[in-house]
């Protein structure tokens, strides 16, 4: 038995799934934003008892490690040690970029080598944190935060066909619009599912965290806008 318990707050999805012996159970998402904080511990509470699970029959806890939201992974990553440290549970990470593209993946559903995947999630101030994987999920190229422009990626475009998803890729659209091999998967969302097969992985190699010392991949450093308060400087 492998019932391991997934989070996914990197972006304004709140997404919480639990798996067992590597299929998803039951699975509960909030595209409202800024819902993690409300959300999170109610889905929890909701799918282990649709389950029939107590929380002690789980075997780990796997989280999205951004990059991502800041507050977001806050959220997650606390939460998920949380549980870890009061049920004596190992903690599963994997990167959020890579969750996606698995998930791109499986919804375009191709066998092509030529077709890559590159997630975006949205980085403001212009930027997005981006990746490019294989069809096998393999990284290609690193993650990295960048401003798109009509020469970005111009190198994988040229002889591959690459799909893009996320909220990052919205704002990239007109970027590629003259770009024939470019394809937008406007009905993809990021899902605490598609973290399962590899973190089912992860578990059955004893690739854990430390509890204790982890810390979510924010990327970039955070930077906090102007105080909204009266007075505040």
């Amino acid at each position: 038995m492998t019932k391991i318990l997934h989070i996914e707050t990197a972006t304004q999805v709140c997404s919480v799934a639990i798996s067992d012996k590597g299929k998803c159970i039951a699975i509960r998402e909030s595209l409202v934003a800024n819902s993690h904080a409300e959300m999170l511990t109610t889905f929890i509470a909701e799918l282990t008892k649709e389950a029939g699970w107590k929380y002690n029959d789980l075997d780990a806890i796997a989280v999205s490690k951004g990059p991502g939201s800041y507050t977001g992974l806050r959220i997650g990553v606390s939460s998920a040690k949380g549980l870890c440290f009061s049920l004596e549970k190992p903690l599963i990470s994997m990167s959020t970029l890579k969750a996606m593209a698995f998930g791109m993946a499986k919804l375009v559903g191709t066998t092509d080598e030529k077709v890559l995947f590159c997630p975006m999630i949205d980085a403001r101030r212009m930027e997005v944190y981006s990746a490019i994987f294989d069809k096998n999920n393999n990284e290609v190229r690193k993650i990295i935060a960048e401003i798109i422009d009509v020469d970005s990626l111009s190198e994988y475009l040229k002889d591959h066909i690459v799909y893009f998803a996320g909220d990052g890729a919205e704002k990239c659209k007109e970027s590629f619009e003259n770009q024939k091999n470019a394809r937008f998967l406007d009905d993809f969302q990021i899902s605490s599912k598609d973290m399962i097969g590899i973190t089912t992985r992860k578990f059955e190699e004893n690739q854990f965290e430390d509890v204790a010392y982890f810390e979510p991949y924010y990327l970039k450093d955070f930077i906090a806008g102007a105080p909204r308060v009266r007075g505040l400087k």
